[in-house]
């Protein structure tokens, strides 16, 4: 039910916009008719992708291209939903500005140019920014760590569609090259039938460390049965933290490594999050990093050093960012909690929806660890 309630939502949302773009920016151009009938109906078929993109968004069996042809317009009608609201205010500028009508005119064509020449661009650069991951490097300060280490994140990597075996393949030899005392998964690994996954999830054997590698699941590994994905991941050489932790490092050297399920969790009864059993028997001398899919998780959490979350994508498309951070305490980087808790947000590895990143880089997280 809250899946068909999700859908009729995201529907309602995508004509709204597109009627708004249609009315607030295209009906107020200073092109022909022939032109603006163009891009309305340019708009039209924009939004039939969109509706088109949630049937197939769980349908494995549709070829990467019609997938990739299918998620683009989610990310089109966004962006210029921003522009028209961009156009609007430069408008509605223009017109108390003290200048003849000849000149005005002049402007408001100029403006008309440049609002679809920018909008243009930015989705052109917004699909450029996807093809790429980068490595960020942070540094952070833990008290009580006896000796540095160094920790790889990955998160929010969406196994399913345009990220397939080829995506993590890549991704691993990427991993490998920082040569990580640990790598972690925060979430939202798998995104599609665990079957039509299994390809690309196998990739991740190939991951090195020196202590291993851990996952939790976000909330899209309830969307796909999520006691079967925890099954898989576990014969990966991957161990997922269910609600406990382990030790990483030599003893006395090294620092606890909790994790909990997630917030979804408390919603759909099953599998919910318990951070007091994910911290019991830690070694409490040491420093502990809890993994926590969501940051709002933060509001929960005590006596922990460092909270390594992600979920947010880092609001993946500009100004998405901000309506994140309606929901979440944080949205991207490292933050000062209060004055014992750390919590890093990672931007997500791969993306959600639309192959596009304009504001927020795709990451992978080399954490350096010292005290």
């Amino acid at each position: 039910m809250e899946f068909y309630i999700f859908i009729t939502t995201f529907i309602s949302v995508m004509i709204l916009l597109t009627l708004l773009i249609s009315r607030r920016l295209v009906r107020k151009l200073h092109f022909s008719n022939k032109i603006k009938l163009l891009i309305n109906i340019f708009l039209a078929v924009n939004l039939l992708g969109v509706i088109g993109y949630l049937f197939a968004r769980y349908n494995p069996t549709i070829p990467n291209w019609a997938y990739f042809l299918l998620s683009i317009p989610i990310g089109i009608i966004f962006l210029l939903f921003v522009a028209t609201v961009f156009y609007e205010i430069f408008s509605r500028v223009l017109k108390v500005i003290p200048v003849n009508e000849k000149r005005r005119d002049f402007f408001k064509k100029t403006l008309d140019i440049g609002a679809i020449s920018v909008a243009t661009s930015v989705n052109a650069k917004a699909m450029q920014n996807a093809k790429t991951v980068e490595i960020e490097k942070v540094n952070v300060k833990i008290k009580g760590l006896a000796k540095p280490k160094k920790i790889v994140q990955l998160s929010d990597i969406h196994i399913g569609g345009l990220i397939d075996k080829y995506f993590i393949s890549d991704l691993v030899k990427k991993v490998n090259q920082l040569e990580a005392d640990v790598v972690v998964i925060t979430g939202d690994l798998v995104d599609t039938s665990l079957d039509f996954a299994k390809d690309a999830l196998d990739e991740l054997k190939n991951l090195k460390s020196n202590y291993g590698t851990y996952f939790i699941v976000g909330n899209h590994e309830y969307f796909h049965n999520v006691t079967n994905i925890i099954k898989y991941v576990n014969t990966l050489n991957i161990k997922t933290l269910e609600n406990e932790n382990v030790y990483i490092g030599k003893e006395d050297e090294g620092f606890n490594l909790a994790g909990v399920y997630d917030l979804i969790g408390l919603r759909v009864n099953a599998y919910v999050p318990d951070l007091k059993k994910a911290l019991d028997g830690r070694m409490i001398n040491n420093p502990t990093v809890l993994l926590a899919h969501q940051p709002k998780f933060i509001e929960e959490v005590k006596d922990v050093d460092l909270v390594l979350s992600g979920h947010t994508h880092g609001g993946q498309i500009f100004p998405f960012n901000y309506l994140v951070k309606l929901q979440q305490p944080y949205v991207k980087g490292l933050h000062q909690h209060n004055e014992n808790t750390q919590i890093y947000v990672n931007k997500g590895t791969g993306f959600w929806g639309p192959p596009m990143r304009l504001g927020a880089s795709s990451e992978i997280t080399l954490l350096n660890l010292s005290s």
